[in-house]
């Protein structure tokens, strides 16, 4: 009985992370289709970079439903390749297009710099897993993989530290939130799968 127990609440986790990452991927699709309904600092965006940013958002929401789906499918290779080549591509239009609209009238150059280094790091663990695939580094390549996912989540995390800033928090100090948050968003993320993939072994290289 408790194995069925922490099978079930694993089960009902895993369920709704799953909700919540289509929600939110759904909701950076629309978002795009509803200008009107933008804060002011990404009204402004939108203004500046008519279609960078709705690339940026539509491309952004479908990584997050993207990046997951190619990682379950990683045991048949039938479907595996095909999503990874599209991954690919959605993860470098957005990654490229998060650049412009990370530093056109940030909300703060802190949070513009942050936002600039987690499409940087996406970029750069995109670039090393399909650089170790095609040489045949499985395990290398998985682990670029897991690490790209973890700065993914990044975009989730931001958003419900920000939801929970805008309920517990003060507009007064609304601008150094928003600063850390670019940051620690990604990064906290990154850094517990780096720690977790480090004490499981995972980080192991490919036999030679």
């Amino acid at each position: 009985m408790p194995g069925l127990a922490i099978r079930a609440l694993r089960g009902a986790a895993i369920a709704a992370i799953a909700l919540y990452v289509m929600l939110a991927a759904w909701k950076a699709l629309h978002t795009p289709l509803a200008l009107d309904d933008f804060p002011e600092e990404l009204a402004i965006k939108v203004e500046l970079l008519p279609l960078l940013f709705p690339l940026h958002m539509v491309t952004g929401g479908l990584a997050l439903a993207l990046v997951p789906l190619t990682f379950a499918a990683r045991r048949y290779p039938r479907w595996h390749r095909p999503l990874g080549r599209i991954t690919a591509a959605d993860v470098l239009i957005s990654g490229l297009t998060a650049f412009p609209v990370a530093l056109v009238a940030p909300v703060t150059r802190v949070s513009a710099l942050g936002f600039s280094a987690q499409a940087a790091v996406w970029l750069t663990l995109l670039a090393l897993g399909i650089h170790n695939i095609r040489r045949g580094r499985v395990a290398a390549h998985r682990t670029c993989m897991l690490l790209m996912a973890a700065t993914t989540s990044g975009a989730l995390v931001f958003r419900i530290a920000l939801a929970t800033w805008a309920i517990m928090g003060s507009t007064r100090h609304y601008e150094a939130f928003y600063a850390a948050d670019a940051w620690c968003a990604w990064a906290l993320p990154l850094g517990l799968a780096g720690f977790l993939l480090h004490r499981t072994g995972s980080l192991r290289a490919d036999p030679r």
